[in-house]
């Protein structure tokens, strides 16, 4: 019989976990106003305590999203940068610094319509923001809240 694994999640997943079920109660209990105005102050405070390096990409990401596409709601997703549309997150930033991996991520949810054949990208690794990959993430968003 084999034995059972104590913890299979790190610590830094479960405080992830732990983060947005603290996420979705809060959310649930604000008007579509509070809920932009909440998550702007939310992703505000998760990007001013990212390390330096993530939290420069992070600031020029949230705001080349929210110009790009100004619908966008901002808020929090498992602790990180996210941009919801009708309620469902479409887009997020996730840091390397959250799970202490090699490079950040821009990524999206099953709700973004990048839909492209039968098999297409959701999960895009930055390392640097240059004009190109601005311009690329950009279309992105685009893209990606288009879906009906």
């Amino acid at each position: 019989m084999a034995k059972a694994a104590g913890n299979v999640f790190t610590k830094e997943e479960r405080a992830a976990v732990q983060e947005t079920a603290r996420e979705r109660k809060k959310s649930s209990k604000l008007s579509p106003e509070q809920e932009r105005t909440a998550g702007e102050a939310d992703v505000q405070a998760k990007i001013a305590g990212m390390p330096t390096d993530d939290r420069a990409m992070a600031a020029r990401i949230h705001k080349l999203v929210l110009e790009t596409v100004p619908s966008l709601v901002p808020k929090t997703y498992y602790g990180m940068p996210a941009y919801a549309k009708d309620g469902k997150v479409i887009c997020f930033f996730k840091p390397k610094s959250k799970f202490k991996v090699r490079y950040s991520t821009f990524e999206f949810q099953a709700d973004a319509g990048l839909d492209e054949g039968e098999m297409w990208p959701v999960s895009f690794a930055v390392v640097k923001l240059t004009p190109g990959t601005e311009k690329r993430i950009a279309e992105l968003v685009k893209k990606g809240a288009s879906r009906p």
